[in-house]
């Protein structure tokens, strides 16, 4: 995970204006920024290739559909401040290295590298890792946009999009022992557009992706939980059992199954289905959760068939003990595709 002394030099360019940065023996030039949260930047870039016989970062990928065909990539810059924030880090690396699926989004290259700001400074380090470039954004950026129009996706789009979601995730809860993603969410979904087909869906950001199966035994246990839960999951996404772990219980990858309900509810109407109760007075999104207090938009004539608005209801049974596992789910998001997609 090392990364050669001209990465650093490199690095120095990047930071005093320059725009070179390099992972490990390959060198991109940042072209702007996409996006940032906490300590992370997401830039893109472009690759540099000063020898054309040299086939550059690509020669390292497990899969030649990756390579991209103007050299330009997505990075991730982390900024890490302790060691705790560096585990997360290399944790990140390795489950995101695990997964090879259409759906997920792959990290394709990767170095940790030691920087000093300062001679009196002390050793902090950063992350850079590279994926393939999703330009169109997420699909809380298309729901918002959508939204703000006053249109819907179409009933078709909704299944197809919610489709892969489901084909990724099942790759990852199909682990032995089986993984979870711990945070799906419109957020983390990115979607590109083409002209005849739907839109492809990958999902990413594996930063709190864990082993799914727990077994709490203790109340200690239970609230350990919940306190990770609260730094790691997002709220209006987080299932029952998250908020509110009992001191005997086994969790399970149907975590992931709550989320994927609120983010089916999310590609159709533009929001989690418990956000209503952060603008409510004296609501609660925690009690609107664990009780599984639903609000559909009102209005004579919805946009999508019932049949949807069962299904998310179906996969957002607060008893996460009988919420349906992703094989049930994949199966009746096939039968209803054949009965709404024309």
């Amino acid at each position: 995970m090392g990364c050669s002394f001209s990465g650093l030099n490199a690095l120095y360019d990047a930071v005093n204006g320059g725009g070179d940065v390099w992972i490990n023996e390959n060198r991109f030039r940042i072209v702007r920024q996409l996006g940032e949260g906490g300590f992370a930047y997401v830039f893109l870039v472009k690759e540099v290739i000063s020898d054309p016989s040299n086939p550059g970062v690509s020669k390292k990928f497990k899969d030649s559909s990756h390579i991209s065909d103007d050299g330009t990539y997505a990075m991730k810059k982390v900024l890490i401040q302790n060691n705790e924030q560096l585990e997360l880090v290399k944790e990140e690396i390795h489950v995101s290295s695990l997964f090879t699926h259409p759906n997920l989004l792959p990290l394709l290259d990767h170095a940790i590298i030691a920087v000093k700001a300062g001679p009196d400074q002390s050793w902090k380090h950063e992350a850079y890792l590279l994926f393939p470039v999703h330009l169109d954004g997420t699909l809380l950026d298309n729901a918002t946009a959508t939204k703000a129009k006053k249109e819907f996706f179409s009933t078709s789009d909704v299944l197809q999009i919610f489709h892969q979601l489901c084909a990724g995730l099942k790759h990852m809860h199909s682990f032995d022992p089986p993984y979870a993603h711990n945070d799906v969410k419109p957020g983390n979904v990115l979607l590109t557009h083409s002209k005849e087909q739907p839109p492809l869906a990958v999902l990413m950001d594996f930063g709190s992706t864990r082993p799914a199966r727990k077994q709490i035994r203790s109340r200690q246990e239970a609230l350990q939980l919940q306190e990770w839960a609260a730094e790691h999951v997002s709220a209006p996404f987080r299932a029952p059992e998250l908020w509110d772990c009992p001191s005997q219980c086994d969790i399970d990858e149907r975590t992931d199954i709550w989320s994927l309900g609120c983010t089916l509810y999310a590609i159709m109407y533009g929001v989690s289905p418990f956000e209503y109760a952060l603008g409510e007075s004296g609501g609660s999104l925690q009690l609107a959760i664990v009780n599984a207090q639903i609000k559909w938009p009102a209005g004579p004539k919805p946009p999508y068939p019932e049949a949807l608005h069962q299904f998310v209801t179906w996969m957002l049974q607060p008893q996460g003990t009988v919420r349906p596992r992703i094989d049930d789910i994949i199966i009746h998001v096939d039968k209803l595709i054949s009965k709404f997609s024309h």
